[in-house]
């Protein structure tokens, strides 16, 4: 049997592919790109780690496929937004500009099927630590890269001990937050500005926590990342919003449209704006 046909769906989201890095698991976003047919595709931020890059050149062709794939859609009448986050800020002199037929914004309003509006954003305007210590964000990169290729050991030696994977690089990103007391207020700080603005919801990444969950009145979105988790975000072509863990073989739903959907569905009154 052939390969089978492309799901159709009406959006994707995925956000911190970190191209340009060794632990970037490119060979699966190019399988999960390949398995959905959509409308539109918005790249929320972090998809090339232009901070990496800076210090050691790495692109093999898997992080090559990944451009040309999108690019491939982009030329093929999907709509493609970018939409920088802080590892690729050299992407932000472009915006408001087409570039290659991929449309780079700062942030869009993204308007589902069933008429709810989100705000999509990378998300580290909302992140204290990069706007005012740039410095010990980058610290905080290196010791990240760092407990990623530590893994391989890591884990190698739970197996031996017949335990199951444990990562030290996203038990790393979260203290190296936690302590200095981000990622206990990041989903807040964006729930009240989202909020602020009239909206549903809010789609966004950076801290590679993929979740959907109401806050403050919206429903609060991160698409996580693919350097760990392999998550993407989908929309139905009824409007349902999905968060999927990507394996190779097949996908999970890590939050099917449930009660929290429900509500977030429940209130489609609020003026309907088009993508900007």
């Amino acid at each position: 049997m052939g390969p089978s046909a492309p799901r159709k769906v009406r959006s994707i989201f995925i956000s911190d592919i970190h191209l340009g890095t060794r632990h970037c698991q490119a060979e699966l976003v190019t399988d999960f790109l390949a398995a959905f047919e959509a409308e539109t595709i918005y790249l929320v931020g972090d998809i090339i780690d232009g901070w990496r890059l800076k210090r050691t050149w790495y692109w093999p062709d898997s992080h090559e496929a990944v451009i040309q794939s999108l690019l491939a859609r982009a030329r093929n009448g999907t709509k493609v937004f970018f939409i920088p986050g802080n590892h690729d800020e050299f992407v932000r002199r472009y915006t408001d500009r087409l570039v290659a037929k991929v449309a780079v914004r700062d942030q869009v309003i993204h308007q589902t099927a069933d008429g709810r509006r989100y705000l999509v954003t990378h998300g580290d305007q909302y992140d204290p630590v990069v706007r005012q210590a740039k410095w010990l964000a980058h610290l905080g990169d290196r010791f990240y890269e760092l407990a990623l290729t530590s893994n391989t050991v890591v884990n190698w030696v739970r197996r031996r001990f017949g335990l199951d994977y444990w990562s030290l690089g996203a038990f790393a990103k979260r203290h190296v937050k936690s302590f200095i007391g981000i990622i206990s207020q990041f989903e807040t700080i964006v729930a009240e500005d989202v909020h602020k603005r009239d909206l549903h919801g809010v789609i966004c990444g950076h801290i590679h926590h993929a979740v959907s969950r109401q806050m403050g009145g919206i429903h609060y979105v991160n698409a996580g990342d693919w350097v760990e988790s392999c998550t993407g975000i989908i929309e139905e072509t009824d409007g349902r919003l999905e968060v999927l863990r990507w394996t190779g073989s097949g996908q999970e739903s890590l939050f099917p449209v449930g009660d929290d959907e429900t509500i977030a569905r429940s209130d489609t009154s609020k003026p309907m704006d088009p993508i900007q």
